[in-house]
């Protein structure tokens, strides 16, 4: 064998070695690539639309209840079609990243503009509707902000004779430049 074919079957060898590296990486790239988007959320706002209705509005009204008194514990209705003038319909939904999507529907039914029924979903009371708002149980609990006696026993008040005379005075009018020339 000669020199130059041992050079060429060399130069051959790390040819290949090189190819099948970049191709492994590739392949590795590939993989990587189609991962990162799994680790990666977007960020999805709250949505809310609707009409919030509770236990507590509904037990508010009485049948026989004049519109304007609905309009007034209800709010506007989000349906009121001028083909079914004799009913109202209040819908909600919420969807927030993380937590099941909430849809609830209240249909209330008028005869000679009085309060004749209500149709509607189990609705939570104010209150549990307010703790269905909070974030999913993962965010940490807040820290108390009080301190206890032995914790603020570590850190004594300063005593008062340290202090200057001068930061413990009133500050006197004179002290401070007026903001509007004095005029008589």
């Amino acid at each position: 064998m000669t020199l130059l074919s041992l050079v060429h079957r060399r130069v051959a060898l790390a040819g290949l070695l090189i190819g099948a590296l970049a191709l492994t990486a590739c392949a590795g790239f590939d993989r990587v690539s189609r991962a990162v988007p799994s680790l990666v959320t977007p960020y999805r706002m709250d949505i809310v639309q609707g009409n919030v209705v509770t236990s507590e509005q509904l037990a508010a009204l009485q049948t026989g209840a004049p519109r304007a008194q609905v309009l007034a514990v209800l709010g506007t209705p989000l349906l009121a079609s001028p083909f079914h003038a004799q009913r109202w319909d209040y819908t909600f939904t919420i969807q927030r990243q993380g937590v099941a999507s909430q849809e609830r529907h209240v249909t209330v039914f008028f005869k000679d503009d009085k309060l004749e029924r209500i149709e509607a979903d189990a609705l939570p009371s104010e209150s549990e509707f307010v703790g269905s708002l909070r974030k999913p149980a993962n965010t940490p609990a807040a820290k108390s902000l009080e301190a206890s006696e032995s914790a603020l026993a570590k850190y004594p008040p300063p005593a008062a004779a340290t202090a200057p005379a001068a930061l413990l005075a009133a500050p006197s009018a004179a002290s401070y430049p007026p903001l509007e020339p004095l005029t008589k």
